[in-house]
């Protein structure tokens, strides 16, 4: 599990969890982990996360990264490492609890217990699931569990469904695909799951629906 806290004047103000999977970073309300200020690109950079590693990619020559103090393109994540983003810094942590070195920074353990109650509160909204809808697994259950959950496979179509405080979202990665919700494309809007809402990917058909 990877989590990510969000300082900014040495005040935790954000934090996320992750099971697995893509995560954008940016200035833009598109992004999974979005920074809202000037100093952040609207795509800024990605994080990909899967069982063995986590790797942070910057997006553009013009949006500095920086892990660590060292400006970088490209690197492994390890434990506590320090993520600088224009005049923030995201603490990359594999386990429940964020121990940054205390040389770097100095905050009130309650922004961090406020921070965690919130994604308590993210992890215990209502389960949901897809439901297949036709072909040779017509009626098959899929639930959605995890912080991000991925479908599909490269050239047919991928989509994101992740796991917010607020709900279900769903995203492509690969936006020139004929994903459909309710027969309107996604393209690279990330849009709110609403229950039975009719999913098209690869040619088959799902329906989201929340458990009562």
């Amino acid at each position: 599990m990877a989590k990510f806290t969000v300082f900014f004047k040495n005040k935790a103000v954000q934090s996320y969890i992750y099971d697995s999977g893509i995560v954008r970073i940016g200035r833009d309300s598109s992004n999974d982990l979005v920074i809202d200020n000037l100093t952040v690109a609207p795509a800024h950079a990605i994080i990909t996360i899967n069982k063995d590693n986590c790797i942070v990619k910057q997006l553009s020559d013009n949006s500095p990264l920086i892990v660590n103090n060292e400006k970088i393109d490209e690197t492994f994540l390890q434990n506590n490492d320090t993520i600088t983003i224009g005049k923030y810094s995201i603490i990359y942590s594999t386990t429940e609890s964020v121990m940054p070195d205390i040389d770097t920074f100095s905050f009130n353990n309650k922004d961090v217990e406020r921070l965690n109650s919130k994604l308590e509160e993210k992890v215990n909204i209502p389960n949901a699931n897809l439901q297949v809808m036709d072909g040779q697994h017509i009626g098959r259950i899929l639930p959605l569990k995890k912080s991000m959950t991925r479908f599909g496979h490269t050239g047919n179509g991928i989509v994101i469904i992740s796991k917010r405080k607020d709900g279900y979202f769903m995203s492509s990665l690969e936006t020139d695909m004929n994903i459909l919700i309710n027969q309107k494309p996604l393209a690279d809007q990330t849009i709110q799951l609403k229950n039975n809402d009719i999913i098209l990917i690869n040619n088959i058909s799902m329906q989201f629906f929340l458990e009562q």
